[in-house]
């Protein structure tokens, strides 16, 4: 006998779910997202103040999760911050895609934000998708095209990335980065260094 096919969920079926619990719907999918971590939750933080400083004096919102957009009653999902620069901008939640959308990896998520939710946000008209790593810290940057995703650079460092979107919008890596914690070494990482080179017999 054929195994029941699952049933699709909603938005209004999210009211349903375990209310300790944050989820995101993906075609329908139910997703649980665990606790972030103290790191990615830094990196939140100064990504929020770096944006607000650029667009405080524009139409543009940036907004903090947990804060569902609807992309469809089917797909539901909480990226970590957000601009939006439109009147899809509600008080209870975002509807449609917004301009641009960031999710901060974790272990837990990378699988999950690079996979199933570029995916969805290239499907449902996300302009610009930034994935951030925040050990060690990277910036890739993904500019939507009638193709899907045009990957635009990836940024570390001092770089100052220019957002596609919004040409006034760069960001200074190196002062984000001065506000975070010094990460311990990675084991094995390659580093830029000065060879020791052996001293041959004559």
């Amino acid at each position: 006998m054929d195994a029941p096919i699952p049933k699709r969920l909603s938005y209004a079926d999210l009211d349903q779910l375990d209310p300790n619990q944050r989820w995101e719907l993906i075609d329908g999918i139910a997703y649980a997202m665990s606790s972030p971590t103290m790191l990615h939750q830094l990196v939140i933080g100064e990504l929020h103040v770096a944006l607000r400083q650029q667009f405080k004096k524009g139409p543009c919102r940036v907004v903090l999760a947990p804060f569902d957009v609807l992309l469809s009653d089917h797909d539901v999902v909480q990226p970590d911050l957000l601009v939006s620069c439109s009147d899809k901008l509600e008080m209870a939640f975002h509807r449609g895609a917004p301009e641009l959308a960031i999710e901060v990896l974790s272990k837990s998520t990378a699988r999950h934000d690079r996979l199933r939710k570029l995916n969805l946000y290239a499907r449902a008209g996300v302009q610009e998708y930034w994935i951030v790593t925040p050990d060690p810290f990277l910036l890739e940057i993904l500019s939507l095209t009638p193709d899907g995703y045009l990957h635009k650079g990836t940024y570390s460092g001092t770089d100052r990335p220019r957002s596609a979107v919004f040409p006034e919008l760069v960001l200074d890596l190196g002062e984000l980065q001065s506000a975070l914690p010094e990460p311990p070494p990675l084991p094995g990482e390659v580093r830029e260094t000065e060879p020791v080179w052996a001293v041959l017999p004559g």
